[in-house]
């Protein structure tokens, strides 16, 4: 992991870091896997390890470009609705492709994040008046919550069960 977390700073700088941290340890959840196993199926749900990262990159279109930049579907850089197609990977696209979907995504992220002050509001039709900073604490919140499924589906490849 690259980035280096801080623990003093600005509001801004502490919740940019800690979204850029959490950002690296949901990659970092599935660096070094095959493509193979990261579309392995380890639980009933669609989350695999690739299907988690294709998740988070539309996670940050929907919450940065759909909603903060209000951009339409067709102008954003991948799927960007809010529903299970979020997890869905074509069979041609590999962990790398994904990944690399995911740091374009994040990137356009920080930059759309930086037009507005965290008091900046706008109206959402399901969580209703949200501000940048609650968006970037959602995000923090969502991406650390992914790292950790990340983690438990890492450790179920890399340590297979036995049967006693």
């Amino acid at each position: 992991m690259s980035t280096t977390l801080i623990t003093n700073g600005t509001e801004r700088a502490l919740l940019e870091n800690m979204l850029d941290y959490n950002r690296e340890a949901l990659i970092d959840s599935v660096r070094g896997l095959s493509d193979t196993d990261a579309r392995r199926r380890l639980v009933a749900s669609l989350t695999t390890p690739i299907s988690v990262i294709k998740h988070a990159a539309a996670a940050e279109r929907i919450w940065f470009q759909r909603f903060w930049a209000g951009l339409d579907e067709s102008e954003c850089d991948g799927y960007s609705r809010r529903d299970e197609g979020t997890f869905t990977v074509a069979d041609d696209e590999s962990l790398a492709d994904v990944i690399a979907e995911f740091e374009r995504a994040s990137r356009r992220s920080r930059t759309i994040a930086s037009r507005f002050d965290l008091d900046a509001t706008m109206d959402n039709p399901r969580e209703g008046r949200v501000s940048m900073r609650w968006t970037l604490l959602a995000m923090i919140q969502e991406f650390a919550r992914h790292a950790g499924h990340g983690d438990i589906l890492r450790e179920q490849i890399d340590q297979p069960r036995t049967n006693p």
